[in-house]
């Protein structure tokens, strides 16, 4: 399977919740909410400067965390799934955000390479939509297969999916993590993700890591995830 960083693009369903259940909410029930500009968002991005010393943060330019043009798209065998795997390959493009940036943050001695991060904003009401989608998702897709509809006859892959704990970071109006490792179903290498969702108003960030068996895939920097939120809430005041 093709891996966008960022656990990327996002989720054209996906998204956050904590570790309790958030119910979708009426629209006119949202509280007023501000959706950032494509530059707004990309100002929001974290700095080496807001992290400290021994980070270097990478932003992507336009289109570069996407999957290569002609990818496959990875189809579940359960309906209720694919938001899983539009979440981490290419996706149904007609549900996309108003606006993303992608990067990547490196801490000097991090053996796995790194946190891949994608910023989405949505129009108000939408990301806590998404969230609850995702936490659905968390409980009805443990273990499913999928296949590329014009890729080899029979192959399929195999993943599972389980929730992780993760704290709420302060500013944020919800996050859940859940990890994921895929391989062909019939055995062979596998690879681990793990992923971290916050929503603060109407953006969703994905903190995300990749792994293996033999090394499965880190839990998100607390210290990015941080300072991540806290940058975009301030952008949306």
């Amino acid at each position: 399977m093709t891996v966008r960083p960022a656990v990327l693009l996002l989720l054209p369903v996906l998204a956050a919740g904590g570790c309790a259940t958030v119910k979708p909410v009426a629209a006119d029930r949202m509280p007023p909410a501000r959706v950032l500009t494509a530059a707004e968002l990309r100002a929001a991005a974290v700095q080496g400067a807001d992290l400290g010393s021994g980070y270097t943060v990478t932003l992507m330019d336009p289109g570069q965390g996407a999957a290569p043009q002609g990818a496959g798209r990875q189809l579940a065998d359960v309906a209720a799934c694919q938001p899983v795997l539009d979440a981490i390959g290419p996706a149904d493009p007609t549900a996309q955000p108003q606006a993303e940036t992608d990067l990547s943050v490196a801490r000097a001695g991090d053996p796995q390479g790194g946190l891949y991060t994608a910023l989405l904003d949505y129009p108000a009401g939408r990301a806590a939509v998404l969230q609850s989608t995702l936490d659905q998702v968390l409980s009805q897709c443990a273990d499913f297969t999928s296949g590329v509809a014009a890729g080899p006859k029979g192959a399929r892959t195999r993943h599972q999916l389980e929730r992780a704990d993760t704290p709420t970071p302060g500013g944020a109006d919800g996050a859940t993590a859940f990890t994921l490792t895929s391989g062909p179903q019939s055995g062979g290498p596998t690879l681990s993700q793990r992923a971290a969702v916050v929503r603060v108003g109407t953006a969703l960030a994905v903190f995300s890591t990749v792994g293996t068996a033999k090394e499965p895939a880190a839990v998100p920097d607390p210290v990015v995830v941080l300072a991540q939120t806290r940058k975009l809430r301030a952008a949306q005041g």
